[in-house]
């Protein structure tokens, strides 16, 4: 298969993760494999062992890094000579506009060693590990510190955006390293000279350069097509939602599940419990009664939450009374894993937070603040943490509806606002009581919980559909690359 058949088939795993950025590798890697361009002079070099390879450093005149001029007590001025910081490379050139360090020609004479020249190459090798410039005619002089190598001298060997290449394939390989698990690796002046590079002739180098700006023009098209494309969705969805929200009938519904376009599902769910708890998900009942407004406090008989036993985390037991924390209160249901266990003597202590079934659990503070969810029937007689918040609805109130109205954008935004302390998030018991609930009939309560339940089931569904799409579109992706990758 030819690289250019693998940009045909992109509508088909355009959905991969970084699936331009993969492309934009297998063309580097193709160009400086001298996969490329398929010539009689790159057969015969592929038949008797492809391009002469050399080190870097065996081919420039000069490998070095600047310094800090106030190490040597020099000091930064409002103007004079540029001095040239990593943050300032920008697009493969020097971002003259966002200069903000200068020299004076006594301290750039001083740092000769650092002066740049036009056609040096400038590689980050600190901090932001691989960016890459051209010094161009207009950018000296100037000078730089050690975070940037200076590579000079090749002209003989090399096109300039040929050699560039070459350091970004190196950097690409760094990065895949840190991908696989390990740290990012610095890149020391010694790793660039002894940096093995491939040496074909310079008519070829122009050659490959040529075929390597047109592939990654095609590249930068298939990013704006992708852009497009998700601007349009994006719309199209923001539509669908408005359009159910104003008529959340069943004529409406396949809007929000339409194939051509993916709502994304957390937006999908908040909708849902936004008209839920609003009353516009299912017809009311002209029988009913209309909807009363009331606190919390009135529609439960506890609120009320724990604390951890004496000795913390080393005082659970393998067995004995659950106790519930933050971690196993999650939206969409209670969460088992990493249940801790009291014994007797503890649970006892903690009695004024005994759990019954179908009680509501909600989180009070930390980073999972606001999560909720119903107590499960085995979980009668646990206790709760100081984190976990029992609220215990009234027969006024079914713990479903109260849950799905407390995980509601309505309540949740109310959450997010507050603020206890410096650096503590947290809900009291003063404020939770305070929370204001819409209450419908006891039988309006079950239709809508009902519906909530159809609806939440379809977004787990198209949820489930969409990441069978990208793996799908990822596994396409990886046989492509491997397909092209292994070929001779």
């Amino acid at each position: 298969m030819k690289l250019e058949t693998f940009f045909e088939k992109f509508d088909q795993f355009a959905d991969a993760p970084d699936a331009v950025a993969k492309m934009r590798e297998l063309i580097l890697d193709f160009a400086i494999g001298g996969r490329l361009l398929r010539t009689s002079e790159s057969a015969e070099l592929e038949a008797n062992g492809g391009w002469p390879k050399q080190t870097l450093g065996s081919i420039a005149s000069l490998i070095t890094k600047g310094s800090t001029p106030t190490s040597y007590g020099h000091q930064y001025e409002a103007s004079g000579i540029p001095f040239v910081k990593v943050e300032n490379i920008a697009d493969g050139v020097i971002n003259r506009s966002s200069m903000e360090q200068f020299i004076s020609e006594a301290t750039h004479e001083f740092l000769k060693r650092s002066q740049l020249e036009s056609g040096d190459i400038l590689f980050s090798i600190a901090g932001t590990i691989g960016k890459t410039c051209v010094v161009g005619s207009g950018d000296v002089p100037a000078n730089t510190n050690q975070a940037l190598a200076i590579i000079r001298g090749f002209s003989a060997s090399f096109e300039i955006p040929f050699l560039k290449m070459q350091l970004d394939s190196f950097v690409a390989n760094k990065v895949k390293a840190k991908a696989r698990g390990g740290a990012m690796p610095n890149v020391s002046l010694g790793d660039l000279r002894d940096l093995l590079v491939v040496v074909p002739p310079l008519a070829e180098q122009k050659r490959i350069v040529a075929k390597v700006d047109e592939l990654m023009a095609l590249c930068d098209r298939l990013v704006l097509q992708q852009q497009e494309r998700e601007t349009r969705h994006a719309a199209l969805a923001r539509a669908s939602l408005a359009r159910f929200a104003d008529a959340p009938t069943p004529a409406n519904l396949p809007f929000l599940f339409h194939p051509s376009y993916a709502i994304p599902p957390a937006d999908l769910r908040k909708s849902i419990l936004t008209l839920a708890v609003q009353g516009l998900l299912v017809p009311h009942d002209p029988e009913s009664a209309d909807w009363e407004t009331r606190k919390l406090k009135e529609l439960t008989t506890k609120i009320g939450s724990g604390s951890t036993p004496s000795g913390g985390k080393e005082s659970y037991q393998e067995s004995g009374v659950p106790l519930i924390r933050s971690m196993n209160v999650h939206f969409g249901g209670f969460v088992r894993h990493g249940l801790a266990f009291l014994n007797a003597e503890q649970a006892e202590k903690l009695k004024n937070v005994t759990v019954k079934a179908d009680d509501v659990l909600l989180n009070i503070t930390g980073a999972s603040i606001g999560r909720v969810a119903t107590a499960p029937k085995d979980m009668e007689g646990a206790r709760v943490n100081q984190h976990v918040c029992i609220l215990r609805p009234s027969a006024e109130i079914i713990p479903p509806f109260l849950e799905l109205f407390l995980a509601s954008p309505v309540v949740q935004n109310l959450i997010d606002d507050v603020q206890v302390g410096a650096t503590r998030e947290a809900l009291t018991k003063a404020m939770i009581e305070q929370f204001e609930i819409p209450v419908p009939s006891l039988a309006e309560q079950r239709r809508i919980v009902a519906k909530v339940e159809q609806l939440m089931a379809l977004v787990d569904a198209l949820e489930t559909q969409l990441a069978s799409s990208r793996a799908t579109a990822a596994n396409l992706l990886s046989a492509l690359v491997a397909e092209l990758t292994t070929q001779t």
